[in-house]
């Protein structure tokens, strides 16, 4: 397939790959890093080059609202937001993955206050794991603007029918110009396909209830179904990652694995960092050090088995968080890693990085590494650690 190099920042490879899947309606509130994002598609919307139905919304709460709306009502929807907008939307974000709704939503991640800071950590999508959205993370504008195609493939397959979000460092991503290969717009309507609408509010011929009471007879089977969705979306998320493969030759899965096959000693991490930890690893890797990487992709749902399988034998793991749990026992990726990890005899220890926008450096990486060298030598160092932090 012949796609077209170009450079575009973050947020206009997303805009551009949502506007190749020709939704019917975009829900649009402003909130810094993904303002730009949303000002790009209204761009289509006026020079006529997408038919979508922009809502422009007094709040966040309300783009979510209308999304559910929309969706409910059997449209093709999507919208976008950051930190405490999406905070804004919690009561909402729960409803759209309680009612099965496809909606797919840029993330574009943000700090959430306080103090107020518009820069990039997961705190904001971190916040809302277990809402019952499926979380794709991605390194540069490519991988951003690939999970925007993958992500109405995935959402609306009958298997799943669950909202995604699409999550990209706000700023590092973002407003970032990169290099990526485009697809035609033919082939990418082709490979997302027509929508269509497993229900419709629209059908006086078959109506249907959204959203009713729902007390102690059936909604804990209403949640069931829910769970059950989730234990497909793996299968699915894997199919439609393969078919892209075939389409555009650029691979994924539920991570991306550098210099894994023999390596002694792994970070796993999400986001943008990967690519410094990777300049870091290779510098390491002429040193005849034995380090790699596993950059997460899928965050919702979780691959532990896959995770298991991957970490299983080395002499020691650590984890990059750039969002903290308060009062939990280390970062969520951090949690979730060392739960996969159960009962296998690799240490595993945490970093805390990262947070509001404090960069992540070449230096950094290198600290991490050393830490693991010492841990793979049968040394000790605490279970949670501070990156780049002033004390």
């Amino acid at each position: 397939m012949e796609q077209k190099l170009v450079a575009l920042s973050g947020n206009e490879a997303v805009a551009y790959a949502f506007k190749q899947a020709r939704p019917h309606v975009a829900a649009a509130f402003p909130i810094t890093p993904q303002t730009e994002m949303m000002h790009k598609y209204a761009e289509f919307v006026a020079n006529g080059e997408s038919t979508t139905e922009m809502i422009l919304v007094e709040s966040e709460h309300s783009a979510m609202s209308a999304a559910i709306g929309s969706a409910a009502a059997g449209a093709r929807t999507f919208t976008a937001t950051s930190s405490a907008g999406f905070a804004l939307m919690w009561e909402v974000v729960y409803i759209a993955a309680s009612l099965r709704l496809p909606i797919c939503m840029a993330m574009v991640n943000r700090a959430l206050s306080g103090n107020i800071n518009i820069h990039c950590d997961h705190s904001d999508s971190m916040g809302g794991r277990d809402a019952g959205w499926l979380h794709l993370f991605s390194e540069n504008a490519q991988e951003s603007y690939d999970n925007s195609i993958m992500a109405w493939r995935i959402a609306e397959h009958m298997d799943v029918r669950l909202p995604v979000m699409v999550n990209y460092d706000g700023f590092i991503i973002s407003h970032t110009a990169d290099a990526l290969y485009m697809l035609p717009d033919d082939a990418a309507w082709k490979f997302i396909g027509k929508y269509n609408a497993a229900y419709t509010l629209l059908n006086p011929e078959k109506p249907i209830t959204v959203g009713p009471l729902d007390l102690t007879d059936y909604y804990f089977e209403h949640k069931t179904s829910q769970m059950a969705a989730y234990e497909k979306a793996p299968a699915i998320i894997q199919q439609v990652s393969d078919e892209f493969a075939d389409l555009t030759g650029r691979r994924y899965g539920f991570a991306e694995e550098y210099k894994l096959d023999d390596a002694e000693m792994v970070m796993v991490l999400l986001g943008s960092s990967a690519g410094t930890c990777k300049d870091v690893i290779d510098e390491y890797r002429e040193k005849g050090v034995k380090v790699g990487l596993l950059k997460l992709r899928t965050f919702r749902p979780f691959p532990a088995a896959y995770l298991a399988k991957v970490l299983g034998g080395r002499k020691a793991v650590c984890v990059l968080d750039r969002s903290a749990s308060f009062g939990g026992q280390g970062g969520p990726l951090f949690t979730e890693t060392r739960s996969a990890m159960y009962g296998q005899q690799v240490p595993v220890h945490g970093y805390i990085y990262g947070l509001g926008g404090r960069d992540f450096d070449l230096r950094q990486a290198a600290t991490v590494i050393e830490n693991l060298k010492k841990v793979a030598a049968g040394g000790e160092i605490a279970d949670i650690n501070l990156l780049g932090v002033r004390l």
